[in-house]
């Protein structure tokens, strides 16, 4: 991509609104722009870091054999009446049509719609077990949108639900989602902590997983020795300080919260006389869990972790490109034509690259390259000769590579280990 084609610009200053740096960053390189209150428009430069983060989240979900589906976010009203959550989900955008006074909600989250669906196709033992995901807009009548991407009230979710037929089975398929969630994670450059919690309007208890942030939302308490923590909401000031299963010293760490997991088991079922015939043909209920990553959130929260003061350090899986190349000097018509050669060069070869042609100052590039934070930056300069200058962006220090070595060593990039 021709940053000169790029329709958007980076911007110096943003309202004085924008306290958390996710948004700060994220608005002035125009990765995003603010709507209103909790709404953000995807700009070229961060629908491209969404899809990054979504094509990780669905491999690790077909790897956990869920099968991805696209449910409707306008949800009839009698579906939220039979599960009680009309009245008692607080955050339910409810709409009137102009047709007969009939009302909808407009999706928070989907077990309304999604458990008469599998009621159409379950019916015996052998129909289970299975699990259904998604990636859709999502929308919270939040009372305060903030944070940027943190808290919004419209926002891009993958939901997967599973059904089962026992609660054995639920807990077997619920520890696999869950070290599905580690692996996700971890390939983002992400370390997440995993955390009991309430369960909210879903169940008694969840777990959610958090990033350790400083600006992070919520406080919770760690045991280093379990690798478990509790939210504090769910705490009491008697065992605040202690593991309740070790028994050592928590510390408390200001986090955010990227996904939770819960174990529904027949709430949402029993509404919906979602049921399945063993092989005795005797009727049971159909177990179920269901297992969220915000993942416009996530790029918040990557975005608030993985940043300096001159910009954002985006981890490789998923920044919008592999290389950012500058190109200096364009007067001189040679360092022009090299910058282009090279530029064609990383494009046959599969790789990933925002070309900086634009006739603009040196020190006005390099500070947009901090800003906009491409893991790898390449400059071709009348001082490079017929080397290029490379830079990691979490580096300090620059190297000059011969144009072979710099294709050879961006092409062998290393992906990380597994956890």
């Amino acid at each position: 991509m021709r940053q000169s084609l790029l329709f958007t610009k980076t911007l110096k200053n943003i309202s004085a609104d924008s306290q958390s740096r996710n948004q700060q960053f994220l608005v002035r390189g125009g990765f995003v722009q603010q709507v209103m209150a909790g709404v953000y428009a995807f700009l070229p430069l961060g629908y491209r870091v969404i899809r990054k983060i979504e094509t990780i989240v669905r491999e690790e979900m077909s790897a956990v054999f869920g099968q991805e589906v696209f449910l409707p976010a306008l949800h009839p009203k009698n579906n939220w009446v039979a599960t009680g959550r009309w009245d008692t989900f607080d955050a339910v955008f409810k709409l009137k049509s102009r047709q007969m006074d009939i009302e909808y909600a407009l999706a928070p989250s989907h077990e309304e719609v999604v458990v008469p669906l599998a009621k159409q196709y379950i019916h015996s033992y052998k129909d289970l077990p299975f699990a259904v995901y998604q990636i859709q807009t999502k929308f919270r009548d939040e009372l305060r949108a903030k944070s940027g991407l943190l808290r919004g009230r419209e926002f891009i979710m993958k939901d997967l639900y599973s059904f089962h037929a026992t609660p054995d089975d639920l807990a077997r398929y619920y520890e696999e989602v869950s070290r599905a969630y580690v692996k996700i994670f971890f390939r983002m450059g992400l370390k997440s902590l995993l955390v009991e919690a309430s369960g909210g309007t879903f169940s008694k208890k969840s777990h959610e997983f958090q990033i350790a942030a400083s600006a992070g939302e919520d406080t919770i308490y760690y045991c280093s020795a379990c690798s478990l923590g509790r939210n504090e909401e769910v705490v009491t000031e008697a065992d605040k300080h202690l593991c309740l299963v070790c028994g050592k010293k928590t510390v408390v760490l200001k986090t955010s919260e990227v996904g939770n997991i819960f174990k529904l088991n027949t709430k949402f079922s029993d509404p919906f006389g979602l049921k399945y015939e063993d092989k005795e043909g005797v009727s049971h209920m159909v177990y179920m869990g269901c297992y969220g990553i915000g993942i416009s959130r996530l790029m918040g929260v990557i975005a608030e972790v993985f940043n300096d003061d001159r910009g954002l350090i985006w981890p490789s899986a998923v920044a919008p490109y592999r290389v950012h190349l500058l190109s200096l000097n364009q007067e001189k018509e040679e360092v022009a034509k090299r910058a282009v050669s090279l530029y064609d060069m990383l494009v046959q070869n599969g790789v990933e690259v925002l070309f900086d042609d634009r006739d603009r100052r040196a020190g006005e590039k390099f500070a947009e390259s901090d800003l906009l934070g491409i893991p790898l930056r390449a400059v071709v300069s009348e001082k490079s000769g017929d080397k290029v200058e490379v830079k990691e962006r979490k580096s300090m220090d620059a190297r000059l590579l011969s144009l072979e070595n710099f294709l050879a060593a961006t092409l062998s990039c290393a992906s990380p280990q597994k956890p």
